[in-house]
């Protein structure tokens, strides 16, 4: 079949900055598995090892059926069937006589042979039986995980490569090798997805929901990302690669200006308007890109991929160890740590959590804490410790009514008791914060206020909460408008309750780094803007160019709009309209401001 030339993929722009190189497909199961060749001699050795992890699954499976058994769970029943699964002869015997036949290593065989069940099974006349096709698929991943061991979801890239996927999860990119990473590609998720978050986090430019990409990319294919426009060009010619690279290359010494003019400048308005623009981490590798762009801190640490890609929980001193080193390298400038916020798109595979039918309104952030204090207190006890090397603060994620809030600070009072009577240290004057991220937050954030030191907006959840849109779902992107009246309206009402109160609000969600606005943000009161490191310089050079009167003027005319769309355009025409008015600095001008739609 003829190679196409210059065939371009539209998606969503997730992650600025254009990537050239060639196409690594990362598969949907959840393992990476390689089609390693054995000698004749090996095969033994293989079916050793397929018989060892029949025996660990088995083992695995009746210490789960016995837990639930014991909690009084009919579920226990439908491990019955997974248990006689690992007895089934002809699976067994299939394997191993591939194994002897094709000489691969038993996890290709056996992920092959389950492949060939899992097909049978799901084109079954009878509905019980298909039904049947996810044990089978359950069964698979138990053994494979046992076979695999630790190199479970783990992605080495040996050459310079972009990730083709139809999705990445959490646990994918804790565990990825950043080494040789130029970029992303998926088929689904949307502009604040993980992927996307963590592609801004690494400086690496993405592009997600193009639906077809694992379809026709092939492995080795040559691939232009434009994470800019949202475009993909697969196998370009040299005119159209010549284009890009130069391209490439001019983004490359804009984004070196920027920071050599604005590394140490405070975030100043034109009338002496202070505001404070911190940085988002997903990884403590992170913090050099932090202070490298400049940020005043860290404004969000997402401390969850501490816990994923691993097969324990981390220990209190490990989790010090890392809130410490962390708070040292930014001080005297913050380190705001969110506290453990699983659920929604990301899990931990030590623990049994149930899968959720709506995962992001279920059990997860400070509900999955309250519930586990076991948990909850480890952390809680690390980042007390480790305030005493630095100026950290804590925030809860997901706080939906204040009841949650004070359960929470009555187990961080718990925990800060016990420190005390071992007479262990800790600052005892700690900023406690609450993230709003769920409209009954926003409307009851003047209660809420009367409870912390500060808020910090989440606005990816609460666009998605507010608009009903599910911000990783590719097909109603088109709805996550966080121009949305009624969002502008709950940020507002935020600001203006907590300043009613005396605390100060900063905005940790992906709005923040948004150019047009970060204009509107300003004039609305906000103190801080904390966003990926990469736009650290970008939203600084916005602040500075602008007076906080002419900023309030902004966003009260933003109010008497009467759709998303007008306020886009507006906002838009006013952040191109300072753009050119700057423009005699001799500094970028971030080009066409459509590549920072909202």
């Amino acid at each position: 079949m003829k190679t196409q030339i210059n065939k371009v993929l539209e998606g969503i722009p997730a992650s600025p900055g254009i990537a050239i190189g060639t196409a690594f497909l990362f598969g949907r199961e959840d393992f990476v598995i390689y089609r390693r060749r054995i000698s004749e001699k090996a095969v033994p050795n293989e079916i050793a090892r397929f018989e060892e992890a029949l025996i660990r699954t088995r083992q695995e499976l009746k210490e789960l059926q016995a837990s639930l058994s014991n909690k009084g769970a009919a579920s226990s029943k439908i491990f019955d069937a997974h248990l006689l699964l690992l007895e089934d002869r002809m699976l067994i015997e299939d394997v191993i006589k591939e194994l002897k036949e094709k000489k691969f290593c038993v996890e290709y065989i056996f992920s092959q042979v389950i492949k060939k069940y899992i097909d049978a099974f799901s084109q079954m006349g009878d509905s019980y039986i298909r039904e049947r096709t996810a044990d089978v698929s359950d069964v698979g991943k138990r053994v494979l995980k046992h076979l695999l061991g630790q190199r479970r979801n783990q992605i080495s890239l040996e050459e310079p490569s972009i990730i083709v996927a139809h999705d990445l999860s959490p646990s994918d990119t804790a565990t990825m090798s950043r080494t040789n990473l130029l970029g992303f590609i998926t088929d689904i998720g949307g502009k604040t997805s993980h992927t996307a978050i963590i592609a801004k986090s690494l400086e690496i430019p993405a592009v997600v929901g193009l639906q077809i990409a694992t379809r026709v990319i092939k492995n080795g294919d040559l691939l232009i990302v434009d994470g800019n426009e949202g475009k993909v060009i697969l196998n370009p010619d040299t005119k159209t690669l010549r284009h890009y690279q130069r391209e490439k290359d001019i983004s490359i010494v804009e984004a070196r200006q920027l920071e050599d003019m604005l590394r140490d400048l405070p975030a100043e308005t034109m009338d002496g308007r202070r505001v404070t623009v911190a940085a988002n981490i997903e990884f403590p590798s992170e913090v050099d890109s932090v202070i490298k762009h400049g940020a005043e801190g860290i404004g969000l640490f997402r401390t969850e991929f501490l816990y994923m890609g691993r097969e324990d929980l981390p220990s209190e001193e490990e989790q010090f160890e890392v809130y410490k080193k962390v708070a040292e390298k930014v001080a005297p400038n913050p380190l705001i740590i969110r506290t453990l916020d699983i659920g929604g798109d990301k899990f931990l595979s030590q623990i049994d959590t149930p899968e959720e039918m709506h995962s992001f309104l279920g059990w997860r952030a400070i509900r999955f804490c309250l519930a586990r204090p076991d948990i909850f207190k480890v952390q809680l006890r690390a980042i007390l410790r480790a305030s005493v090397f630095g100026n950290i603060k804590l925030m809860f994620p997901m706080i939906s009514c204040i009841d949650e809030l004070r359960d929470a600070k009555k187990i961080l009072s718990d925990v800060k008791r016990e420190l005390s009577r071992k007479k262990i240290g800790f600052n005892k004057e700690i900023e406690i914060g609450a993230m709003i991220e769920v409209p009954s937050a926003a409307i009851t954030s003047d209660l809420l206020a009367r409870e912390v030191d500060f808020f910090s907006i989440g606005t990816n959840d609460l666009v998605q909460y507010t608009l009903a849109v599910d911000r990783a779902n590719e097909k109603v992107a088109y709805l996550y408008r966080p121009t949305h009246i009624g969002i502008l309206r709950l940020i507002r009402m935020t600001i203006e309750n907590a300043h009613k109160n005396n605390i100060w609000v900063g905005m940790c969600g992906e709005m923040a780094s948004e150019l047009p606005l970060v204009i509107l943000l300003l004039g609305l009161g906000l103190d801080e803007f904390s966003a990926p490191p990469i736009s650290v310089q970008k939203i600084k050079y916005i602040i500075r160019n602008i007076s906080y009167e002419e900023a309030q003027r902004v966003a009260e005319e933003a109010f008497n709009k009467n759709s998303a769309d007008e306020v886009e355009a507006f906002l838009l025409d006013k952040a191109e309209a300072l753009l050119r008015r700057c423009h005699g600095e001799k500094v970028c001008d971030f080009g066409d401001l459509k590549k920072y739609k909202i």
